[in-house]
């Protein structure tokens, strides 16, 4: 079941008042936020150890089909992730979350070739305050964001669809355009997942299903993770200092 779907969760069987909800949510989102970190965490010290290497960097980088294939590894381990998270065991999923985050930071390490290391540094603060400032608007509306949650999937489709246009046009105005797009888009992204996050936990806690609302942590831990990552690069583009 991917976790777009998760509005269909169990009927309610178990009643908790308004406070109960409210703390286990806040329990639920410490520990996302801390495999969050985890995962942030690998792609920093993967990223580091790609560049220590120059053999590394010529394997990844100097051939096509190996960067490609990288990045076609990750997509997949996405949907792996998102499609299975609630057939796999906790502990499997978080395995292949832990698995992508250190490969995206082998294929991320290119960044601090392309940006110098100041420029990279202030852009991460730059996005650390956006996301967490998205992050309790996200934890403290109380509007339910269901119906956005579809205009920004379409949003970052197309999006994505500018992105690969631009490949060829290689316009310097629409890739500016792009990345002020992109980061509106992902601090959005960022409101709802935190908002759905609330929302699935609440009905798999309602449904006494504990094992369930393990899963969904990995899940937003991903979801945010991407966010972030996403939020940071777009920024970059803004912000960096090429070399």
């Amino acid at each position: 079941m991917a976790f777009d779907q998760l509005s269909s969760a169990p009927e309610i069987a178990v009643e908790y008042t308004q406070s109960e909800l409210e703390s286990a949510f806040r329990r639920a989102m410490t520990r996302v936020y801390l495999w969050m970190g985890l995962g942030l965490f690998l792609t920093t010290i993967a990223s580091f150890a790609t560049l220590s290497s120059n053999a590394a960097l010529e394997f990844i980088f100097g051939n096509q089909i190996v960067f490609w294939g990288l990045l076609i590894v990750e997509l997949l381990l996405v949907f792996a992730v998102r499609g299975a998270a609630y057939k796999l065991s906790p502990g499997i999923a978080a395995g292949i979350f832990l698995f992508y985050a250190a490969l995206n930071g082998v294929t991320m390490s290119v960044i601090f070739l392309a940006y110098t290391f100041g420029s990279i540094v202030l852009t991460f603060l730059a996005a650390t305050c956006l996301f967490v400032a998205m992050g309790i608007i996200g934890m403290t509306t109380k509007r339910v964001l269901t119906n956005v949650g579809g205009y920004l999937m379409m949003a970052l489709i197309g999006l994505v669809i500018a992105m690969v246009l631009n490949i060829f046009l290689q316009s310097s105005a629409l890739e500016w355009i792009i990345s002020i797009v992109g980061v509106a888009l992902f601090m959005g992204l960022t409101i709802y997942h935190t908002e759905r996050t609330r929302r699935v936990t609440y009905a798999f806690l309602a449904a006494g299903d504990t094992m369930a609302v393990r899963r969904v942590g990995i899940t937003a831990a991903l979801s945010l993770y991407l966010d972030f990552i996403n939020l940071f690069l777009m920024l970059l583009r803004i912000m960096g200092n090429r070399r």
